[in-house]
Protein backbone atom coordinates (compact mmCIF):
# COMPACT_ATOMS: atom_id res chain seq x y z
CA UNK A 1 0.00 0.00 0.00
CA UNK A 2 3.44 1.94 0.11
CA UNK A 3 2.28 3.45 -3.36
CA UNK A 4 -1.06 5.33 -2.28
CA UNK A 5 -1.18 9.03 -2.51
CA UNK A 6 -0.64 10.81 0.82
CA UNK A 7 -2.41 14.17 1.75
CA UNK A 8 -0.18 16.80 3.69
CA UNK A 9 -1.87 20.24 4.86
CA UNK A 10 -0.54 22.20 8.00
CA UNK A 11 -3.11 21.70 9.47
CA UNK A 12 -3.55 17.68 9.70
CA UNK A 13 -2.08 17.34 13.12
CA UNK A 14 -1.73 13.25 13.57
CA UNK A 15 -2.27 11.87 9.86
CA UNK A 16 -2.00 7.86 9.28
CA UNK A 17 1.82 7.56 8.81
CA UNK A 18 2.58 7.46 12.58
CA UNK A 19 -0.47 4.29 12.80
CA UNK A 20 -2.01 6.40 15.54
CA UNK A 21 -5.63 5.50 16.85
CA UNK A 22 -7.20 8.60 15.01
CA UNK A 23 -6.41 11.35 12.41
CA UNK A 24 -6.47 15.39 13.99
CA UNK A 25 -7.40 17.92 12.01
CA UNK A 26 -6.93 21.54 13.24
CA UNK A 27 -9.77 23.33 13.04
CA UNK A 28 -9.03 26.87 14.94
CA UNK A 29 -6.32 27.96 17.46
CA UNK A 30 -8.38 26.62 20.15
CA UNK A 31 -10.16 23.31 18.55
CA UNK A 32 -9.17 20.04 16.60
CA UNK A 33 -11.40 17.68 15.10
CA UNK A 34 -10.36 13.94 15.47
CA UNK A 35 -11.91 11.37 13.10
CA UNK A 36 -11.70 8.23 13.24
CA UNK A 37 -13.96 4.84 12.17
CA UNK A 38 -13.85 1.20 13.08
CA UNK A 39 -15.93 -1.68 12.54
CA UNK A 40 -15.68 -5.65 13.12
CA UNK A 41 -17.57 -9.07 13.64
CA UNK A 42 -20.08 -10.11 16.35
CA UNK A 43 -17.45 -11.74 19.12
CA UNK A 44 -20.13 -12.60 21.35
CA UNK A 45 -23.59 -13.98 20.29
CA UNK A 46 -25.75 -11.49 22.18
CA UNK A 47 -26.41 -8.89 19.81
CA UNK A 48 -27.33 -5.67 22.12
CA UNK A 49 -23.57 -6.67 23.90
CA UNK A 50 -22.00 -7.01 20.64
CA UNK A 51 -23.64 -3.35 19.62
CA UNK A 52 -21.97 -2.20 22.69
CA UNK A 53 -18.45 -3.47 22.82
CA UNK A 54 -18.25 -2.29 18.69
CA UNK A 55 -18.87 1.35 19.64
CA UNK A 56 -17.22 1.24 22.79
CA UNK A 57 -14.23 0.31 20.59
CA UNK A 58 -14.82 3.01 17.90
CA UNK A 59 -14.97 5.51 20.58
CA UNK A 60 -11.89 4.70 22.39
CA UNK A 61 -9.54 5.67 19.28
CA UNK A 62 -10.93 9.21 20.12
CA UNK A 63 -10.35 9.24 23.82
CA UNK A 64 -6.87 7.57 23.07
CA UNK A 65 -6.37 10.80 21.21
CA UNK A 66 -7.10 12.87 24.05
CA UNK A 67 -9.82 14.05 23.43
CA UNK A 68 -14.35 13.95 24.12
CA UNK A 69 -16.44 12.53 21.26
CA UNK A 70 -19.53 14.62 19.94
CA UNK A 71 -20.43 12.76 16.89
CA UNK A 72 -21.20 9.20 16.05
CA UNK A 73 -22.40 7.42 12.56
CA UNK A 74 -23.31 3.74 12.33
CA UNK A 75 -21.49 1.83 9.91
CA UNK A 76 -23.73 -1.75 9.67
CA UNK A 77 -23.36 -4.69 6.93
CA UNK A 78 -26.06 -6.96 7.80
CA UNK A 79 -27.36 -10.29 5.84
CA UNK A 80 -31.48 -10.11 4.89
CA UNK A 81 -31.96 -14.05 6.29
CA UNK A 82 -31.36 -12.87 9.84
CA UNK A 83 -34.05 -11.06 11.69
CA UNK A 84 -34.37 -7.19 11.36
CA UNK A 85 -34.80 -7.46 15.71
CA UNK A 86 -31.62 -8.58 15.49
CA UNK A 87 -30.11 -5.65 13.89
CA UNK A 88 -32.36 -3.68 16.11
CA UNK A 89 -30.59 -4.65 18.98
CA UNK A 90 -27.23 -4.20 17.96
CA UNK A 91 -28.24 -0.75 16.95
CA UNK A 92 -29.45 -0.28 20.37
CA UNK A 93 -26.40 -1.63 21.97
CA UNK A 94 -24.43 0.64 20.11
CA UNK A 95 -26.61 4.16 20.93
CA UNK A 96 -26.59 3.19 24.56
CA UNK A 97 -22.64 3.48 24.63
CA UNK A 98 -22.67 6.47 22.77
CA UNK A 99 -24.75 8.25 24.71
CA UNK A 100 -23.20 7.06 27.60
CA UNK A 101 -20.00 8.79 26.11
CA UNK A 102 -22.09 11.76 26.31
CA UNK A 103 -22.21 11.57 22.55
CA UNK A 104 -24.72 11.80 19.23
CA UNK A 105 -25.47 9.40 17.35
CA UNK A 106 -26.82 11.26 13.75
CA UNK A 107 -27.24 8.50 11.57
CA UNK A 108 -25.03 6.42 9.44
CA UNK A 109 -25.03 3.92 6.36
CA UNK A 110 -26.01 0.29 5.80
CA UNK A 111 -25.50 -2.46 2.93
CA UNK A 112 -26.11 -6.32 2.34
CA UNK A 113 -23.32 -8.80 3.44
CA UNK A 114 -22.74 -11.96 4.46
CA UNK A 115 -22.25 -11.50 7.60
CA UNK A 116 -23.13 -9.20 10.51
CA UNK A 117 -20.89 -6.18 10.81
CA UNK A 118 -21.15 -3.12 13.11
CA UNK A 119 -19.38 -0.01 14.23
CA UNK A 120 -19.26 3.59 14.36
CA UNK A 121 -17.44 6.43 12.58
CA UNK A 122 -16.60 9.21 15.43
CA UNK A 123 -15.67 12.85 15.37
CA UNK A 124 -14.40 14.49 18.46
CA UNK A 125 -12.87 17.19 19.66
CA UNK A 126 -9.41 18.62 21.23
CA UNK A 127 -7.11 21.44 22.10
CA UNK A 128 -4.53 21.39 19.34
CA UNK A 129 -2.19 21.74 21.93
CA UNK A 130 -3.21 19.08 24.19
CA UNK A 131 -3.32 16.23 21.76
CA UNK A 132 -2.46 12.45 22.28
CA UNK A 133 -0.59 10.39 20.08
CA UNK A 134 1.16 7.15 20.13
CA UNK A 135 4.64 9.05 20.10
CA UNK A 136 6.74 11.32 22.63
CA UNK A 137 7.16 8.88 25.01
CA UNK A 138 10.00 10.26 27.02
CA UNK A 139 12.75 8.39 29.25
CA UNK A 140 12.05 8.71 32.86
CA UNK A 141 8.16 8.39 32.23
CA UNK A 142 6.55 5.31 34.05
CA UNK A 143 3.59 3.36 31.73
CA UNK A 144 -0.10 2.64 32.93
CA UNK A 145 -2.36 0.45 31.80
CA UNK A 146 -6.49 1.04 32.43
CA UNK A 147 -7.97 -2.44 31.48
CA UNK A 148 -6.55 -5.67 32.14
CA UNK A 149 -5.74 -8.01 28.82
CA UNK A 150 -6.73 -11.12 28.06
CA UNK A 151 -9.76 -10.54 25.97
CA UNK A 152 -9.11 -12.00 22.40
CA UNK A 153 -8.22 -15.74 24.08
CA UNK A 154 -11.25 -15.89 26.22
CA UNK A 155 -13.34 -14.59 23.39
CA UNK A 156 -12.05 -17.69 21.30
CA UNK A 157 -12.79 -19.77 24.10
CA UNK A 158 -16.24 -18.37 23.76
CA UNK A 159 -16.11 -19.87 20.03
CA UNK A 160 -15.65 -23.34 21.89
CA UNK A 161 -18.28 -22.93 24.55
CA UNK A 162 -15.20 -23.39 26.81
CA UNK A 163 -16.70 -19.97 28.54
CA UNK A 164 -18.56 -20.11 31.99
CA UNK A 165 -21.37 -17.53 32.04
CA UNK A 166 -20.38 -15.59 34.93
CA UNK A 167 -16.59 -14.90 32.92
CA UNK A 168 -18.51 -14.33 29.43
CA UNK A 169 -20.33 -11.14 31.17
CA UNK A 170 -17.16 -9.84 32.95
CA UNK A 171 -15.53 -9.77 29.52
CA UNK A 172 -18.20 -8.43 28.03
CA UNK A 173 -18.41 -5.66 30.54
CA UNK A 174 -14.85 -5.35 30.00
CA UNK A 175 -14.95 -5.01 26.33
CA UNK A 176 -18.26 -3.06 26.55
CA UNK A 177 -16.48 -0.21 29.32
CA UNK A 178 -15.66 2.84 27.42
CA UNK A 179 -12.37 4.68 28.55
CA UNK A 180 -13.70 7.52 29.41
CA UNK A 181 -13.41 6.92 33.26
CA UNK A 182 -9.79 6.60 32.48
CA UNK A 183 -9.37 9.76 30.15
CA UNK A 184 -11.00 12.16 32.51
CA UNK A 185 -8.70 11.01 34.90
CA UNK A 186 -5.47 11.21 32.50
CA UNK A 187 -6.87 14.71 31.18
CA UNK A 188 -5.76 16.67 34.29
CA UNK A 189 -2.17 15.14 33.88
CA UNK A 190 0.79 15.29 31.95
CA UNK A 191 0.30 12.84 28.80
CA UNK A 192 3.76 11.99 26.50
CA UNK A 193 1.87 9.47 24.53
CA UNK A 194 -1.32 6.91 24.64
CA UNK A 195 -2.78 4.48 22.89
CA UNK A 196 -6.04 1.97 22.91
CA UNK A 197 -4.77 -1.99 23.40
CA UNK A 198 -6.30 -3.61 20.53
CA UNK A 199 -5.78 -6.23 18.02
CA UNK A 200 -1.41 -5.71 18.29
CA UNK A 201 -1.58 -6.56 21.36
CA UNK A 202 -0.14 -5.20 24.51
CA UNK A 203 3.75 -5.44 23.31
CA UNK A 204 2.54 -4.62 19.50
CA UNK A 205 1.23 -1.35 20.26
CA UNK A 206 3.83 -0.66 23.05
CA UNK A 207 6.28 -0.97 19.81
CA UNK A 208 4.83 1.01 18.18
CA UNK A 209 5.19 3.86 21.23
CA UNK A 210 8.75 2.97 21.46
CA UNK A 211 10.16 2.92 17.65
CA UNK A 212 7.78 6.26 17.10
CA UNK A 213 9.36 8.10 20.17
CA UNK A 214 12.67 6.04 19.56
CA UNK A 215 13.16 5.22 23.36
CA UNK A 216 13.15 1.87 24.63
CA UNK A 217 10.33 0.72 26.88
CA UNK A 218 10.41 -2.29 29.82
CA UNK A 219 7.84 -4.36 30.98
CA UNK A 220 7.17 -5.78 34.29
CA UNK A 221 5.59 -8.98 33.57
CA UNK A 222 3.96 -9.15 37.13
CA UNK A 223 2.47 -6.00 36.92
CA UNK A 224 0.06 -6.13 33.71
CA UNK A 225 -3.48 -7.09 34.68
CA UNK A 226 -4.18 -9.74 32.71
CA UNK A 227 -8.08 -11.37 33.32
CA UNK A 228 -6.98 -14.32 35.42
CA UNK A 229 -9.61 -17.19 33.69
CA UNK A 230 -7.60 -16.47 30.43
CA UNK A 231 -4.58 -17.70 32.10
CA UNK A 232 -5.16 -21.78 31.82
CA UNK A 233 -6.67 -21.26 28.86
CA UNK A 234 -3.61 -19.89 26.99
CA UNK A 235 -1.79 -22.66 28.38
CA UNK A 236 -3.83 -25.14 26.49
CA UNK A 237 -3.22 -23.40 24.06
CA UNK A 238 -6.48 -21.16 23.31
CA UNK A 239 -4.96 -18.82 21.50
CA UNK A 240 -6.23 -16.64 18.45
CA UNK A 241 -4.32 -16.50 15.42
CA UNK A 242 -4.03 -12.98 15.38
CA UNK A 243 -1.84 -13.52 18.86
CA UNK A 244 1.12 -15.81 16.36
CA UNK A 245 0.66 -12.94 13.83
CA UNK A 246 2.09 -10.11 16.33
CA UNK A 247 5.01 -12.36 17.99
CA UNK A 248 6.05 -12.66 14.26
CA UNK A 249 5.87 -8.47 14.18
CA UNK A 250 7.28 -8.12 17.37
CA UNK A 251 9.77 -10.99 17.82
CA UNK A 252 13.08 -8.63 16.53
CA UNK A 253 12.10 -5.59 18.25
CA UNK A 254 12.16 -7.69 21.65
CA UNK A 255 14.16 -8.66 24.46
CA UNK A 256 12.06 -10.82 26.71
CA UNK A 257 13.29 -12.65 30.04
CA UNK A 258 13.77 -16.72 29.35
CA UNK A 259 13.09 -17.28 32.91
CA UNK A 260 9.31 -15.74 31.57
CA UNK A 261 6.63 -18.19 31.18
CA UNK A 262 5.50 -18.72 27.46
CA UNK A 263 1.67 -17.68 28.66
CA UNK A 264 2.64 -14.25 29.31
CA UNK A 265 4.12 -14.21 25.88
CA UNK A 266 0.86 -15.25 24.47
CA UNK A 267 -1.11 -12.80 26.65
CA UNK A 268 1.24 -10.04 25.77
CA UNK A 269 0.92 -10.43 21.71
CA UNK A 270 -3.07 -11.76 22.80
CA UNK A 271 -5.21 -9.53 19.91
CA UNK A 272 -7.54 -7.39 22.70
CA UNK A 273 -11.04 -5.61 21.45
CA UNK A 274 -11.65 -2.58 22.91
CA UNK A 275 -8.79 -2.28 25.23
CA UNK A 276 -7.91 -0.29 27.92
CA UNK A 277 -5.52 2.83 27.07
CA UNK A 278 -1.70 2.32 27.56
CA UNK A 279 0.10 5.54 29.02
CA UNK A 280 3.56 7.41 28.93
CA UNK A 281 3.41 10.02 32.07
CA UNK A 282 5.84 11.61 33.96
CA UNK A 283 7.05 9.67 37.11
CA UNK A 284 6.13 12.44 39.37
CA UNK A 285 2.18 11.91 38.15
CA UNK A 286 2.06 8.69 38.60
CA UNK A 287 0.89 8.14 42.28
CA UNK A 288 -1.21 10.63 42.02
CA UNK A 289 -2.55 9.13 38.74
CA UNK A 290 -3.10 6.03 40.27
CA UNK A 291 -4.97 7.38 43.23
CA UNK A 292 -7.72 9.38 40.70
CA UNK A 293 -8.17 5.70 38.80
CA UNK A 294 -8.86 3.90 42.15
CA UNK A 295 -11.44 6.69 42.38
CA UNK A 296 -13.14 7.07 38.68
CA UNK A 297 -11.84 3.64 36.87
CA UNK A 298 -13.91 0.72 36.87
CA UNK A 299 -11.13 -1.97 35.66
CA UNK A 300 -8.12 -3.44 36.79
CA UNK A 301 -5.13 -1.17 36.05
CA UNK A 302 -1.13 -0.66 37.15
CA UNK A 303 2.26 0.90 36.60
CA UNK A 304 3.00 -1.95 34.19
CA UNK A 305 6.88 -0.30 33.30
CA UNK A 306 8.90 2.87 32.32
CA UNK A 307 10.33 4.06 29.39
CA UNK A 308 14.21 4.55 29.17
CA UNK A 309 16.51 5.63 26.52
CA UNK A 310 17.21 3.64 23.73
CA UNK A 311 18.88 0.86 23.78
CA UNK A 312 19.71 -2.52 21.92
CA UNK A 313 15.80 -3.58 21.98
CA UNK A 314 12.90 -1.42 21.82
CA UNK A 315 11.16 -4.14 24.01
CA UNK A 316 12.13 -5.75 27.11
CA UNK A 317 9.98 -8.20 29.24
CA UNK A 318 11.34 -8.92 32.47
Amino acid sequence: MCDLPKFEDEKLLVGFESSDDAAVYKLNEDQALIQTLDFFTPIVDDPYDFGQIAAANALSDVYAMGGKPVLALNIVGFPNCLSPLILKEILKGGADKVKEAGALLVGGHSIEDNEPKYGLSVSGLVSPLKVWANVGAKAGDVLILTKPIGTGVLTTALKENMLEPETLRYITAIMAGLNKSAYEVLVNHTVHACTDITGFGLLGHALEMAKGSNVSIEIDHLKVPIIKEAIPLAEMGIIPAGAYKNQSHVSRFLEISQEIQEVYYDLFCDPQTSGGLLVSVPESEAEEIVRALEINNTFSYSIIGKVVEFESKYVKVF
